[in-house]
């Protein structure tokens, strides 16, 4: 079996464990979390109505200032940050974290903490 494909597969299935049991509603969104090698993305979403409220990314002009790579813990933090001031300047004060298919550790939780930090109940 090709070796991308399973390891697609494992994560996909990582994926779904997380899902069924986090679910977003208008009162507590879903803060969802993507980590690639080069960049990572968080967004708010309200799963009942299927929309995204806020989101946040390394690849966003200006986000990181003169730093250019957005692989690293405190690019994430930089992202957590942001996205938790978007989330407050949006009315949401409480969201339930969803880290996907990734270990709470290093950049997944450099983001859950940097929200924290700037006031969103995570």
């Amino acid at each position: 079996m090709n070796h991308e494909r399973s390891i697609f597969r494992l994560r996909r299935r990582r994926k779904w464990r997380v899902r069924k049991r986090v679910r977003g509603t208008p009162e507590r969104p879903r803060l969802s979390v993507f980590r690639s090698h080069k960049h990572i993305y968080a967004q708010v979403i309200d799963d009942l109505s299927g929309k995204t409220l806020v989101s946040a990314g390394t690849v966003e002009d200006g986000l990181l200032g003169k730093k250019t790579y957005g692989g690293n813990v405190a690019a994430a933090g930089v992202v957590g940050k942001t996205l938790a001031e978007r989330a407050l300047k949006a009315g949401i004060k409480q969201v339930c974290f969803d880290r996907g298919a990734f270990k709470y550790h290093g950049r997944v939780a450099a983001v859950a903490d940097a929200a924290r930090e700037a006031g969103l109940s995570v």
